[in-house]
């Protein structure tokens, strides 16, 4: 096998430590160095998960033992981070979304393309069991000819959990593009892309109080909509409704599901790599349990930076890509579009639905 390829991780914030914790068990890359803003954060990251070397950004993205950047930044961050890391002759991973505005990523993509590297992107939970396993459920026809289905996403807001949930509400935020992609990539995961979308937003209110430590009761302001209804229509025929939401206290409501003209398809979390897939059989009128198919299912997030480097040795497509973050952003920034100007937004991007990872594959 090739040799693991070099990992520099820009950010260390809430959601570094899973990747941390799993690039360390992947045999396809290496940690090799980390920053932050906060360099104290970057050195007890380090710490924590053995990263050999803590460096200012600028020195990790020119570093000569990093191969892949992965940009775990806050999303305004996003576009210059991963578009510096290509100028230096790195790879890039971002952390969801590609970056806030369109613009930003055809240019960074357009940019890999000239220097010849790659681009990925999270979410990569589209390549664990969970989703593998609907995957195949709907390649082998079991619910029949695909009509449509719905999407629900729905909490009161990040802010009750999260020790920083401002930038949740700033531009960049909302649960259009901190959501949305979990749910959208998914579904063009098991479906293809999207041809065009409709929807409409609403913005609650203008300010939230913060309810998690060590914040409790202050104050933040509320710059983006909180509350999306959309509906996605697929190139490959079906219609998918899609409710994105930080206002709903509780509901009762189905994650994902899929309806076929032989049954439905009960699709898991797609923020998860698990199940449980349940089928719905027309003919019984009875609900199943299916057994997953994959390795991986639990918490695996890294493993579209261990499959991207992988792909990179082996000179064939990577899966969690740019051009599949690409077709996502827009389908998202679409729902705000629709609200705005009242009509379906046709789309201008499109994706190859990414291939299942093969049942055997170890990253």
């Amino acid at each position: 096998m090739n040799s693991p390829m070099g990992v520099g991780v820009v950010g260390c914030g809430s959601i570094s430590w899973i990747y941390l914790q799993n690039l360390n068990a992947f045999t396809r890359v290496r940690t090799v160095a980390c920053a932050d803003l906060d360099r104290g954060r970057a050195e007890w990251r380090a710490g924590e998960y053995g990263v050999p070397a803590v460096l200012e950004t600028d020195d990790l993205l020119n570093h000569p033992d990093v191969d892949i950047v992965l940009n775990l930044t806050t999303p305004e961050a996003h576009a210059d981070i991963a578009l510096a890391a290509v100028q230096a002759g790195k790879h890039v991973y971002n952390e969801k979304p590609l970056t806030i505005e369109i613009d930003d990523a055809r240019r960074l993509l357009d940019e890999a393309s000239a220097r010849s590297v790659r681009v990925g992107c999270a979410p990569d939970t589209f390549l664990g069991a969970g989703i593998a396993t609907c995957r195949r459920v709907l390649d082998e026809g079991i619910i029949g000819t695909l009509v449509g289905g719905t999407a629900f996403f729905t909490c009161p807001g990040h802010e009750v959990w999260h020790p920083e949930p401002d930038f949740y509400y700033k531009r960049g935020g909302g649960p259009v593009l901190d959501m949305g992609p979990y749910y959208i990539t998914a579904l063009v995961a098991l479906l293809g892309p999207v041809r065009r979308v409709t929807g409409c937003t609403r913005r609650t209110h203008v300010q939230r109080p913060i309810l998690s430590e060590p914040r409790r009761g202050q104050m933040m302001d509320v710059d983006v909509p909180t509350h999306a209804a959309a509906v996605l229509e697929f190139t490959s025929g079906p219609i998918i409704t899609l409710m994105l939401s930080f206002d709903v206290h509780a509901a009762r409501l189905p994650i994902i599901e899929i309806y076929g003209s032989r049954g439905t398809l009960a699709v898991p979390d797609p923020n998860m790599f698990d199940g449980p897939v349940e089928l719905f059989d027309a003919e019984t009128k009875e609900w199943r349990t299916h057994n997953l198919i994959g390795a991986y299912n639990e918490n695996s997030r890294g493993l579209g930076v261990a499959e991207m480097a992988d792909a990179i040795a082996s000179g064939r497509p990577h899966r969690a890509s740019g051009a599949l973050a690409l077709h996502v952003l827009e389908i998202m920034h679409a729902v705000q579009q629709a609200s705005d100007l009242g009509h379906h937004i046709d789309l201008t991007t499109t994706c190859q639905r990414p291939d299942p990872l093969p049942p055997d594959w170890r990253a």
